[in-house]
């Protein structure tokens, strides 16, 4: 079954080319549609197309479909273009009539819009919820490590004294802006599209502000070429969201990993968080870190591809958009599963007691040696040349015990403010 058709078949190796996967895709919006469906009855009663009787009908359908949506039983077949006419079918399947009644004063154009922007809207707060976990784990770690000193690297040179408290709240912090950009793409996404229709409204006396208020958004997008200009500017806006997202989680992967190498050997894991080599039997890969780096950084390339297909298309609507789908679902999919599974493994981190006095941290502490010198009098230029022609004849000698008491320091880390920071 197809919305469209007009009674004639379309060429099997077409079809199979327009249609694609879209069936897998959409059971990831499938509960979504049937919400906006009952909406949209709802709206369709009130204006008098529809009676009471059939509206009650037309809930009880979408509510049976919701229920086998929710068990798992709903299945697309593949005579079905999608689950817009899966849904439809069954309806008329059950309802007769009445259920025909269900497209009117909507196009496929609009349905597959408000599907996926109620998909979005929800699945962002699901995000923003696991990025809090995550958050809030690492703040922890922060909390209990915060008095174990690290090397701090630039160019991954030795530079300054760090600690694990510094850095498991650095990468907690940066989560923040992440959630700020992410809270930002909230608000593009709580925008209703339906009564858009196939891009330019209906001649139908439909009342926007019903639907808008029975699918809890907070606005909708108003001018109706708009709001099918919408369909690809919403997608590279949480294409980026979700990238910063990832860069973040990218990054403190890349840490880990190389933290966990011998030559640095700050941090190790339980062995079942690790995977070994076929030929090496003294292999512990942090597999699970590696592979969290590549997939976020697979999806940081995500907004490239939603611009490439959709930066020069003119106003209306164009199949082009029907490519969107299947990479910006699987990528939210993707960052729900990478929150999970790091936040999981990052609980089991070891940290391991780093011997400073070891000769290639010998220099780690040349800044504070330097700083001392200025507070007993010594201009900066002095003493900065004074510990650098130590360190050139290799008499320097570190101080271990200089606090960095300033906020946002290894020994004033600030973690209830940056606690507090997170958005409500």
């Amino acid at each position: 079954m197809k919305l469209w058709d007009k009674g004639f078949s379309i060429d099997k190796k077409i079809e199979l080319f327009t249609v694609g996967n879209d069936r897998e895709i959409d059971m990831h919006i499938a509960k979504y549609d049937v919400e906006a469906s009952r909406a949209h009855a709802v709206m369709l009663e009130s204006i008098g197309i529809i009676t009471s009787e059939e509206l009650e009908q037309l809930k009880s359908g979408l509510k049976i479909l919701a229920e086998s949506i929710e068990d798992g039983t709903f299945i697309i077949e593949d005579s079905f273009e999608d689950v817009h006419s899966k849904i439809e079918h069954e309806l008329t399947k059950t309802l007769g009539d009445v259920g025909k009644k269900i497209h009117t004063a909507r196009s496929r154009n609009d349905q597959v819009l408000v599907a996926l922007q109620l998909y979005y809207k929800e699945n962002l707060e699901i995000i923003n919820s696991k990025t809090k976990t995550f958050f809030d784990t690492l703040l922890g770690l922060a909390d209990t490590h915060k008095k174990q000193l690290l090397p701090g690297y630039t160019h991954l040179q030795v530079a300054m004294p760090s600690s694990f408290g510094l850095w498991f709240s650095a990468y907690a912090e940066l989560l923040i802006d992440d959630v700020y950009v992410l809270n930002a793409v909230s608000k593009i996404a709580d925008q209703n599209p339906l009564g858009s229709a196939a891009g330019y409204g209906s001649s139908f006396p439909i009342d926007r502000d019903i639907t808008t208020k029975e699918l809890g958004f907070s606005t909708l997008k108003y001018n109706v070429v708009a709001a099918q200009l919408s369909r690809g500017k919403s997608e590279r806006a949480i294409a980026s969201a979700l990238g910063g997202l990832c860069n973040t989680m990218a990054r403190f992967a890349m840490d880990i990993c190389l933290y966990m190498s011998q030559n640095f050997g700050f941090v190790t894991f339980p062995d079942e968080l690790t995977t070994g080599s076929s030929i090496m039997p003294h292999k512990k890969n942090p597999d699970v870190f590696e592979l969290i780096r590549g997939k976020c950084n697979k999806i940081q390339a995500l907004h490239s591809e939603m611009l490439l297909i959709t930066n020069n298309l003119p106003s209306g609507y164009h199949r082009d958009f029907q490519l969107l789908k299947e990479n910006i679902i699987n990528a939210f999919e993707d960052v729900k599963d990478i929150l999970d599974i790091f936040n999981y493994s990052i609980q089991q981190i070891i940290v391991k007691d780093i011997d400073l006095t070891d000769e290639k941290y010998q220099y780690l502490f040349t800044v504070d040696s330097i700083n001392n010198l200025v507070v007993e009098g010594m201009s900066f230029r002095e003493a900065y040349q004074k510990i650098g022609s130590e360190v050139q004849a290799g008499t320097y000698k570190p101080d271990l015990g200089k606090e960095h008491s300033h906020i946002g320091s290894i020994h004033n880390l600030c973690l209830d403010d940056i606690r507090e920071k997170f958005p409500k």
